[in-house]
């Protein structure tokens, strides 16, 4: 799993300082939202996204808890979390704001931590509401006991 993770990281190593102070403004501008929010492969459009996308819930959980890459997502939804902007759509813009919504719902889904900082993001910029693709993904693949 570590070796298919190294394309988050290639990605990230040119621009994710940038990324993260974008963020911290309030207001998106490059293109990185693939590789430092990313969703299911299977919800992806574009080639980037395609070559961004997380392939299953095993990797999901490996990306949170890889050492550079879970810290820096993290790092990324703690900054979204101290901005007073209410309206996601002004910091992210269009679709990006529905790709967020996408990697929060994936990643407060298998986060296990009791303060879900994820889940704190779909609070405060989605009125609590996940996004259902995936959620369905989710469970589809996970196997209840």
């Amino acid at each position: 799993m570590e070796n298919g993770l190294n394309r988050f990281l290639q990605a990230q190593e040119k621009d994710y300082l940038s990324a993260l102070s974008e963020v911290k403004s309030g207001r998106k501008k490059g293109r990185w939202m693939w590789y430092v929010f990313p969703q299911f492969k299977c919800l992806a459009l574009s080639e980037s996204s395609k070559s961004y996308g997380i392939d299953n819930v095993d990797e999901a959980e490996a990306f949170l808890h890889h050492p550079v890459l879970g810290t820096r997502l993290k790092e990324m939804t703690d900054a979204l979390l101290n901005l007073s902007e209410p309206d996601v759509s002004h910091i992210f813009g269009s679709p990006d704001e529905i790709k967020l919504k996408a990697s929060m719902t994936l990643f407060a889904c298998v986060s296990d931590e009791d303060e879900n900082p994820f889940k704190k993001v779909i609070d405060k910029y989605f009125q609590g509401a996940l996004d259902t693709k995936t959620t369905k993904i989710i469970d589809d693949t996970w196997v209840w006991v």
